[in-house]
């Protein structure tokens, strides 16, 4: 009989994950072509994130956001609101690259529009939503939709706080929800507790939250064909779900960059507090979105902790402790967490690689790569960093070029995947397959 899946190691946790990425149940390949090509692209991942040699180098194309709708004649605010259109383009896209992939991104990152207009969203501006064009990419409105006295009763309940204080701040549908009684005060003799519910502000909440839960239905119903055909097609996926880190997470959606950077000076214990509570339900909000059979990688973007944004006592003071735990626990639990560094971490690279081999993979935006490979290469797997400037500009040749000179260094005895420093919406599809041209001509190893 096998161990329960409590009493294995780190180790065999991830090398179960990794064998049912490669065989995932319930799924049936059209053909055994399909399926062997599918095998042999997890495999090469697997290799890749294990630091050992794969047949050649990974490519993961930077086209992970709106590209795909582009490159088929359309724009992000028509696959915002029109699903058979998204799931159109994306069709479009997986067949016309289906010899330029290595892995495949359903539309995930296109959030569904009428399902955001429904709860009145107030964090992000979209086309035609606060952003003027059909082709802008949606932006985030940064404010502080958590006060600076409030670090108590996030850190007390955290749940009561998202529902009755920042849900009505940032979801104009949900501005009644702070009238609902908290739930922490519930007794046996319930009626008291109803009453809330029968005023017509909440109810109209409620009403918007149903609207948008059935426009998410069929939004992801749309996104679920498209994965599908793509794994059907020989296609795995490289991302399972996402997980941030507690300083972001503060930083980003509660208190805003100003803030937050306020607040290291002017209530550090309250800040880290805050983040020792948010760091459990991090942790396990991302396991549970990792499920057995799928791609076991949690990709985790970082945003205020790159050069520039602080110091490096600051990073190693505040945004980096509560971060590594959360990426332990994950190694911990089979899992392969995608560590995207936007902007620089040149500055960072002598304390970010203290985790066990080959369980960690960084992904680097404008981190030197070569330096990132001599301080992390035999720890960690690395992603990166094709200029997004370069994809959207130069020539099929100059992407080829700069692609060579990464894999002849990064790639250097295993543990590189060849990717775009961010991902792309718009450039020559030229510029996109010369890198995996450059992967099959220089990425081979011997």
């Amino acid at each position: 009989m096998g161990k329960e899946w409590a009493e294995l190691s780190p180790d065999e946790k991830r090398e179960q994950r990794f064998k049912q990425w490669l065989s995932p149940p319930g799924v049936s390949f059209p053909s055994p072509q399909a399926e062997k090509a599918y095998k042999e692209r997890v495999t090469r991942f697997t290799r890749a994130f294990k630091l050992q040699k794969p047949d050649r180098v990974p490519v993961v194309l930077p086209a992970m956001a709106s590209y795909a709708a582009y490159y088929a004649g359309t724009d992000l605010r028509t696959v915002m609101y029109d699903y058979d259109k998204m799931k159109s383009a994306w069709l479009i896209f997986l067949k016309d690259f289906e010899q330029d992939m290595d892995t495949f991104v359903p539309p995930v990152m296109v959030p569904p529009g009428r399902a955001l207009e429904a709860v009145d969203y107030k964090l992000y501006k979209w086309p035609g939503h606060g952003i003027a064009g059909a082709t802008t990419s949606y932006q985030c409105v940064e404010g502080e939709y958590m006060k600076a006295d409030e670090y108590d009763a996030l850190i007390k309940d955290p749940s009561d706080f998202w529902l009755r204080t920042y849900m009505p701040r940032v979801f104009g549908a949900f501005k009644g929800f702070n009238k609902l009684p908290p739930w922490t005060s519930f007794e046996e003799i319930a009626i008291q507790s109803f009453i809330s519910f029968g005023m017509p502000d909440i109810q109209a909440g409620f009403q918007a939250l149903l609207e948008a839960g059935r426009e998410s239905l069929r939004w992801l119903a749309a996104v679920g064909e498209v994965a599908v055909a793509a794994t059907a097609a020989g296609f795995p996926g490289i991302m399972a779900g996402l997980a941030k880190a507690p300083f972001d997470t503060l930083g980003d959606t509660l208190r805003g960059t100003q803030g937050i950077f306020r607040d290291m000076f002017q209530r550090p214990d309250k800040l880290h507090a805050a983040m020792e509570r948010i760091m459990p339900l991090t942790i396990s909000s991302a396991i549970s979105s990792v499920t057995l059979g799928g791609a076991p990688i949690v990709m985790m973007p970082l945003h205020k902790g790159a050069d520039g944004f602080m110091s490096i006592k600051q990073y190693e003071t505040f945004y980096w402790p509560t971060l590594k735990k959360v990426i332990m626990a994950l190694v911990n639990e089979g899992i392969t967490p995608i560590l995207f560094a936007e902007g620089r971490y040149n500055e960072r690279l002598d304390i970010i690689g203290d985790f066990p081999k080959g369980t960690v993979a960084w992904y680097f935006d404008q981190t030197d790569m070569f330096n990132a490979k001599k301080s992390l290469g035999n720890k960690c797997c690395l992603l990166g960093n094709v200029p997004t400037s370069l994809l959207m500009t130069g020539t099929p040749q100059q992407v080829k070029e700069h692609c060579r000179k990464l894999i002849e260094v990064c790639g250097k005895g295993g543990g590189y995947i060849l990717a775009g420093g961010a991902s792309i919406d718009t450039g020559p599809a030229e510029n996109v397959r010369a890198m995996m041209a450059a992967a099959k001509e220089y990425g081979v190893y011997k």
